[in-house]
């Protein structure tokens, strides 16, 4: 595999020394972007960090510091449609992907990567938010890891019971309906911490995060990503839908939620860890959606977790 250099925004990234990007080419011909932090001392294994909807590489820095300081050489995506990946539609702000499943692409380019780099192992995933779904579909379809993690997976999508109808009709109308490059109503074009302020934010109790993530995008405004369009959750409901019909993998799973998630279905999270045979779930106290950005004490706690379920898997 020829890997190619592409920017790596060291001046916000935050994270250990010499953290590098590559362009990769997905099947169906996508450019992707990864990152690699493999500081001197991480070779305990190689933990594939797999973003949220919105997210990008850079945004987890501070991720990969923490897996450094444990001994793990870290990897994070930018999807397809966020990030410096391509994007799909004219207007970049849009959260779109024409098939959920065309995200299974991107994870076999960054295998690939992690391959021709021969990082260290054993394997093992942390999964957020819709990488969380990413994440477990990769799991059936046999991602090589020795274990996984996931913080706020998106296994379900939040709707409020008045806005569920709606929904539902989005989710199967919508697209047929010449709506599916159109943003979902409710939503913003603009990225959520630009436009929300930190007092009862949904993502973290953290104002030190929360300003990070804002002064990330406002120096790379290239990495802002609004609201999802009609065919993203469309497609977005269906993998949710269809993966809560698999039996859990036979795999050991450590996964985190916070007790004021707002953003992703909690019952489908409590749902799927109440049959997974090699699983655990942690709930953190006050946590909102992304708990390993919320202040030190909880970070250092859950990543202790980690750590320690990824040392157990080591042969």
């Amino acid at each position: 595999m020829s890997l190619t250099p592409a920017p790596f925004l060291a001046d916000v990234a935050g994270g250990p020394e010499g953290g590098r990007a590559y362009w990769l080419t997905t099947s169906d011909k996508m450019r992707i972007r990864a990152a690699v932090w493999s500081p001197e001392g991480a070779d305990r294994g190689t933990v594939l960090l797999f973003p949220g909807r919105t997210e990008y590489i850079e945004k987890y820095g501070d991720s990969a510091k923490s897996l450094a300081e444990r001994g793990y050489t870290a990897v994070a995506v930018d999807w397809r449609g966020q990030g410096l990946a391509d994007r799909m539609l004219p207007d970049r702000r849009l959260g779109h992907v024409e098939k959920f499943r065309d995200f299974q692409k991107d994870v076999a380019a960054v295998v690939e990567m992690a391959l021709a780099l021969d990082l260290p192992r054993p394997w093992h995933l942390i999964g957020h938010s819709m990488g969380g779904a990413i994440g477990l579909r990769a799991l059936f379809e046999g991602l090589p890891v020795a274990s996984s993690c996931f913080t706020g997976p998106m296994w379900g999508i939040a709707m409020a019971p008045a806005m569920r109808p709606f929904g539902e009709f989005m989710t199967y109308v919508g697209p047929w309906l010449g709506l599916r490059n159109r943003i979902v109503p409710t939503t913003a074009i603009e990225g959520y911490v630009l436009s929300n302020p930190f007092e009862d934010n949904q993502l973290t109790t953290d104002p030190d995060m929360f300003r990070m993530m804002q002064d990330q995008l406002k120096a790379h405004p290239d990495l802002v990503l609004g609201g999802p369009t009609v065919n993203w959750l469309s497609e977005g409901v269906k993998e949710c839908r269809a993966l809560a019909r698999k039996p859990s993998p036979d795999l050991p799973c450590l996964t985190f939620l916070g007790t004021n998630e707002r953003i992703v279905d909690t019952p489908a999270i409590h749902r799927r860890m109440g049959i997974w045979p090699k699983g655990r779930l942690e709930m953190v106290e006050g946590g909102e959606h992304e708990v390993l950005m919320e202040p030190p004490e909880i970070r250092n706690r859950v990543f202790d977790q980690m750590a320690e379920l990824f040392q157990s898997q080591t042969a």
